[in-house]
């Protein structure tokens, strides 16, 4: 499944001017102070889009739950709603709205997408949502993104600039995989609790251009200090592994941004491509058990109810490797210890320091 941007008024690796809103739901909102700490904000429940504030309020939707999160500490600190369209336990790569999500985000202000061709599914919603009026942010293209590398993740540009990796994207689009579904550029952004601060201070000031409303921006930049703090925190946590156990196998290419923010290496892949949709051949899980076993890999990474028979006979096969689950593909549902971007991020880093230490 080959990403191509089909939705004219997504404007991929930059931001797009913002256009007004369909419905000018502003008008109907009533604002308070600021106040959501770090774990603030939506935690959606199930495949419907769920909201963090009562219906008729709503001003924007995000699609991935990552973003629903964080852009639910924001308006929340102002005292509006937002709406993530996916919940817990939807994979994005292959996720598809329901009428109602649609609807909903035909209706919004406002639309966050992660982008990069992370949310194939979503292109016709998306593009119906545009031309109904609503302006749509990609906002992994803010984040300086990586390019995707050969085996993503691997410490081959351990210790680059942001500059000096841009200038590997073009050598990186020719190495990849031909069974990438995304671009030359890595759309996994969230697996980084410093890009997503970034994220938050964009999605503010945005949503303040967009409706007038300068505490968005105000609150937008509060979300970044507070995931800054989270990702302090990560990287206490991350510090605790020894320096010969950070070699990982990854059951996708997810875990790029984790590994070069946090100091840790990805030795290999499990399933080829960015995405969860492909299947190696058998003569790729040989070669890549062969390659555990020579790498001397720590851990093999998969996300929280993959359930992947892939990455399973994987781990038998290699036999003292450790399957390691994380909240990637989204925040994890009440109860979980994970239901914020914030929590699951910290979830992930101990779970992963647990393993290794």
């Amino acid at each position: 499944m080959t990403h191509s941007p089909s939705v004219p008024a997504l404007v991929r690796g930059r931001r797009r001017a913002l256009m007004p809103g369909a419905l000018g739901l502003t008008a109907l909102l009533t604002l308070s102070a600021c106040g959501a700490g770090p774990d603030g904000g939506t935690s959606p429940e199930g495949a419907e889009a769920t909201s963090s504030a009562p219906q008729g309020e709503v001003v924007a939707v995000a699609t991935t739950t990552q973003l629903g999160s964080v852009l639910g500490q924001i308006t929340d600190c102002v005292g509006t709603g937002s709406v993530a369209v996916m919940g817990p336990g939807d994979d994005p790569h292959d996720f598809s709205a329901s009428s109602q999500q649609v609807a909903q985000m035909a209706g919004a202000e406002m639309v966050f997408a992660n982008g990069l061709g992370l949310e194939a599914g979503l292109e016709a919603a998306l593009s119906n949502a545009a031309a109904d009026g609503a302006t749509i942010l990609e906002v992994a293209p803010e984040l300086d993104p990586l390019p995707f590398t050969a085996v993503d993740g691997h410490d081959d540009h351990a210790g680059e600039t942001a500059e000096e990796h841009a200038e590997h994207a073009d050598e990186a689009e020719g190495d990849a995989h031909d069974g990438h579904d995304h671009g030359p550029l890595d759309p996994h952004v969230w697996m980084d609790a410093g890009r997503m601060a970034q994220a938050a201070e964009v999605m503010g000031e945005d949503l303040a251009q967009q409706t007038g409303e300068p505490r968005y921006a105000d609150c937008g930049g509060e979300v970044k200090a507070d995931l800054a703090e989270v990702d302090q925190q990560v990287a206490q946590i991350l510090a605790e592994i020894p320096e010969d156990r950070r070699t990982l196998v990854t059951d996708h290419a997810a875990y790029n941004y984790l590994a070069e923010a946090y100091g840790l290496e990805v030795s290999g892949v499990v399933i080829p491509g960015g995405s969860t949709d492909a299947e190696p051949s058998s003569q790729e899980l040989a070669a890549l058990v062969d390659q555990i076993r020579d790498s001397g890999a720590d851990a093999l990474l998969t996300s929280v109810g993959a359930g992947s028979s892939t990455v399973q006979a994987v781990a038998q096969e290699v036999g003292d490797v450790p399957v390691v689950e994380l909240y990637e593909s989204g925040i994890g549902p009440a109860g979980s210890g994970a239901e914020t971007y914030a929590e699951a991020m910290v979830f992930n880093a101990r779970a992963l320091a647990d393993a290794l230490t």
